[in-house]
């Protein structure tokens, strides 16, 4: 059985992902990087893409992603 894997990704507001270096308010350090900005975080399942709809903040992802994780585990005690 493989491994799943499950992570907070920052997003653009088109929801792509963002991996471009921003100040604390989410504009880009770098004008001609063509980042435009990070607007929200998603919950991200290696199995199930994107769980949920994004959070603005980082910290309010974080407890949704270690939900998702605990169901994941309680399917497993189930088996």
């Amino acid at each position: 059985m493989a491994s799943i894997t499950i992570r907070v990704e920052p997003r653009h507001a088109d929801n792509t992902t963002c991996d471009h270096k921003v100040k604390p308010s989410g504009k880009p350090r770098d004008p001609a990087s063509g980042c435009t900005g990070r607007t929200a975080y998603a919950v991200v399942c290696s199995e199930h893409g994107d769980v949920g709809t994004p959070h603005h903040v980082k910290q309010l992802a974080e407890p949704a992603a270690t939900e998702h994780r605990q169901e994941h585990r309680a399917a497993l005690a189930t088996r």
